[in-house]
């Protein structure tokens, strides 16, 4: 499968219906045709903004690729009869993508986080992949009055992908937005992995994640998350009630 994958309509918002290796490939054909295509990984909490946000929502389901980050997303797509097969998370797809560009010669832009992480984060990336050509960072402390230079800077380092991290929705509208100037060829959102790829921040155990518990993790580590957790049983509750009156789709 290169190109297209089947369409998955989790309250509203259309995920592609791919695995990490199909999700691979999809992106590797993105990155060989013409235009700055866009990835998005929504988890359950931006699924639940999009269902109050239909500009939101428009802007996500207009990605080349939606992948499904996270448990509370493929709950849902079976608890409403239309499973997914399985969770792509955002930060494991890049990773991943690094031995492609590597392997290709492709050119890496980081943008986002606090100052210093994007260069933390390149440093880790080389470390791990000598032949990774990452080709500038930025950090995702700019005005709005500043995006089109940091559109220029991007186009100025010539580079082929491009990491946006800048948390939703900003990082959404920044790529929807700037579509049309950036000459690179794919870009992706991912929220806060570049802390993760600078080492900055540690993801769960291994056996936590296979247990689906990466969230009870995250909350212990960085408590002041609750508040936006509380939109995980408010989403599954949503779509407990959407399956109870029979539709499959928002």
């Amino acid at each position: 499968m290169r190109g297209t994958a089947v369409k998955v309509d989790v309250m509203g918002v259309q995920f592609d219906n791919v695995t990490m290796q199909q999700a691979l490939e999809m992106a590797q054909t993105l990155l060989e045709r013409p235009g700055a295509d866009y990835c998005v990984t929504p988890n359950a909490e931006i699924v639940y903004e999009a269902m109050h946000d239909a500009a939101f929502a428009q802007l996500i389901n207009g990605a080349a690729l939606v992948l499904p980050d996270g448990a509370g997303v493929v709950k849902a797509a079976r608890i409403l009869g239309t499973p997914l097969q399985q969770k792509v998370a955002g930060i494991d797809f890049a990773a991943a993508l690094l031995d492609v560009l590597a392997a290709q010669g492709k050119r890496l832009y980081l943008l986002g986080s606090k100052p210093g992480v994007a260069e933390q984060a390149a440093r880790k990336m080389r470390e791990a992949h000598p032949q990774l050509q990452i080709c500038g960072t930025a950090d995702g402390y700019f005005k709005p009055e500043e995006e089109d230079a940091v559109v220029e800077k991007i186009n100025a380092a010539a580079a082929d992908v491009l990491f946006v991290c800048l948390g939703a929705p900003k990082q959404e509208r920044f790529m929807q937005r700037h579509q049309a100037q950036l000459q690179v060829s794919f870009m992706i959102g991912l929220g806060g992995s570049l802390d993760g790829f600078a080492g900055n921040v540690r993801r769960a155990p291994a056996w936590m994640i296979r247990l689906q518990l990466e969230w009870l993790y995250r909350l212990c580590k960085e408590p002041k998350r609750l508040g936006r957790m509380m939109r995980l049983p408010k989403f599954l509750l949503a779509v407990y009630r959407r399956r109870l009156s029979g539709g499959s789709h928002g």
